[in-house]
C-alpha cells in the first residue's frame, strides 16, 4: 500500500499532483495483478482513464514504468507514451509528450528512456528511441531527438547540449 504514495513527499503543496500520482500508482499496481485478479479490478483502471486522461488530460499510462519520487508540475496536457521508461526523482511539467518517433499500423515504435533525477521543462518534446542520462535538464520548449548526457543541459529545436554540469550540487542547483 505504501507504493502509492511514494510521490507523496516530493508533491508536497500540490494537491493536484498528489492526487493524480496516487490514482497512478494504484493503476499501476493492477497492471502487476495477476490476470483474474487484474480482471476483477479493471473497473478501477476505466475509472482512472476517464477521470485522469480524459478529463484532467494527463495521459499517464497505468502501464508506463516510473521510478520512485515523481514530481508533477501543473499537468495539463501531459503525454507520456506506455512504452516509455522514467526514472526516479524526475519532474515533469505541463505540455509535455514523450513519445515514439514514429508510429506502425500495430502502434510500435521506439520511446524514450529518461534516467533518474531529470527535470523536464514545459512544453517540451521528446520522442523515439532517445536516452536522457541521469541529472539532466531539457529546457522549456525544446524538442529532444537524440540523447542527452548524464547532467547535460539541453535546450532548443532541435535541442542542442548548450552545457555539462559537473557535480550533483551543481544539478540540483539547476533545478532550485
Amino acid at each position: 500500500m505504501l507504493g502509492i504514495f511514494q510521490d507523496w513527499d516530493v508533491n508536497q503543496g500540490n494537491i493536484k499532483g498528489r492526487i493524480v500520482l496516487v490514482a497512478f500508482r494504484a493503476a499501476s499496481a493492477v497492471s502487476r495483478m495477476r490476470p483474474l485478479l487484474r480482471w476483477v479490478c479493471l473497473p478501477y483502471v476505466v475509472l482512472y482513464r476517464i477521470v485522469v486522461e480524459w478529463i484532467l488530460g494527463i495521459e499517464l499510462p497505468w502501464r508506463l514504468s516510473v521510478g520512485k519520487g515523481l514530481r508533477l508540475y501543473h499537468g495539463h496536457a501531459l503525454v507520456v507514451n506506455d512504452r516509455a521508461r522514467i526514472g526516479e526523482g524526475c519532474v515533469l511539467r505541463h505540455c509535455t509528450t514523450i513519445g515514439v518517433g514514429a508510429t506502425s499500423s500495430d502502434f510500435t515504435g521506439d520511446a524514450p528512456v529518461i534516467g533518474d533525477h531529470v527535470d523536464i521543462g514545459s512544453n517540451v518534446v521528446i520522442v523515439g528511441q532517445v536516452h536522457v542520462g541521469n541529472h539532466a535538464t531539457i529546457g522549456a520548449g525544446s524538442v529532444v531527438i537524440s540523447d542527452v548526457p548524464a547532467y547535460g543541459v539541453a535546450v532548443g529545436n532541435p535541442a542542442k547540449i548548450v552545457r555539462i554540469r559537473t557535480t550533483t550540487a551543481e544539478a540540483h542547483a539547476a533545478v532550485s
